[in-house]
């Protein structure tokens, strides 16, 4: 099974429009949205099933027995992430703060605090003809790109079928981007013709080259600044990376969204120009080369 993973350096670029979009054509018998901080995927997609929900323990938290506790302040003053604090009732553990390092719990002489796993989110698996596997990370948990590597899992394990699994990754260059190029046959990098869409679209390639795996790049939004369009077209063609199409402003593209639809099932000049998108990024994705090769 060939797994193309769409990604963008930032967010509001089109990344998922164009990744429920892939799923259409392709028919994928498997998809995922690695999006664990806001997945939104299952709204595009309108699913019809109700999913399998399993909680996800992430990080385990310290956790004070005020019985045992004998206040004698040494977790607190070696917390270095000063997520111990005192109020009324005695030491108690911030649990926003604490990083389950376990230093409080190796200096605690009476065997008051412990180290406590807790749910960090939900994975999610929705699953009749097809599998979508997807989480949502509680918010102020850390463990984004582990939860990451857990939707991927998951969605491998469920398939039994299939030539290709489409992944709708998260924005930007942090650990949920990182779990989500492990692994994958090639990345689709989204970005638009601003400055900032630019600066963001070189960090996302360069963090995806280190994982030896092909790259591609469309344009969304094209025609808001051509000039820039044309920088990223030079840029990519002087690092050797094919940029596999344009895709122009197109305001069906908000009707869509709001309507619950996916851009490609009805006509327009954006879902035109995704399917030769598709169509490019395919025929690049079953390309045989060397794998990490520059196209």
């Amino acid at each position: 099974m060939k797994k193309l993973l769409i990604l963008s350096g930032k967010g509001g670029t089109g990344k998922t429009t164009i990744a429920s979009s892939f799923i259409n054509l392709s028919n994928a018998k498997s998809f995922a949205d690695c999006d664990v901080d806001a997945p939104n995927l299952h709204l595009v997609l309108r699913q019809e099933v109700s999913p399998k929900i399993i909680d996800y323990y992430g990080m385990p938290r310290a956790e004070i027995d005020l019985d045992k506790c004998i206040e004698c302040n040494l977790c607190k003053e070696n917390c270095r992430f000063e997520a111990i604090y005192k109020d009324d009732e005695g030491y108690k553990v911030d649990k926003f703060s604490c990083e389950g390092c376990g230093v409080c719990e190796k200096l605690c002489l009476e065997g008051a605090i412990i180290l406590r796993p807790i749910i960090d989110g939900e994975l999610k698996l929705y699953k009749d003809n097809k599998i979508f596997s997807t989480a949502e990370l509680k918010m102020g948990s850390g463990t984004s790109g582990k939860l990451v590597t857990e939707v991927k899992k998951q969605m491998l394990l469920a398939s039994e079928d299939g030539e290709i699994a489409i992944i709708d990754g998260s924005p930007g260059i942090g650990c949920p981007v990182i779990a989500s190029i492990s692994g994958v046959d090639m990345v689709l990098i989204v970005t638009e013709p601003t400055i900032s869409g630019i600066s963001d679209m070189k960090r996302i390639i360069d963090t995806a080259e280190r994982f030896q795996t092909k790259i591609a790049i469309c344009i969304n939004k094209y025609d808001i600044n051509n000039n820039n369009s044309n920088i990223i077209e030079k840029y990519c063609e002087d690092i050797g990376y094919p940029v596999v199409g344009r895709i122009p402003y197109d305001v069906n593209v908000i009707k869509a969204i709001n309507e619950g639809y996916v851009i490609v099932d009805k006509d327009s000049k954006a879902s035109i120009a995704i399917k030769e998108v598709y169509n490019n990024t395919i025929r690049i994705l079953y390309e045989f080369n060397t794998r990490g090769e520059k196209q």
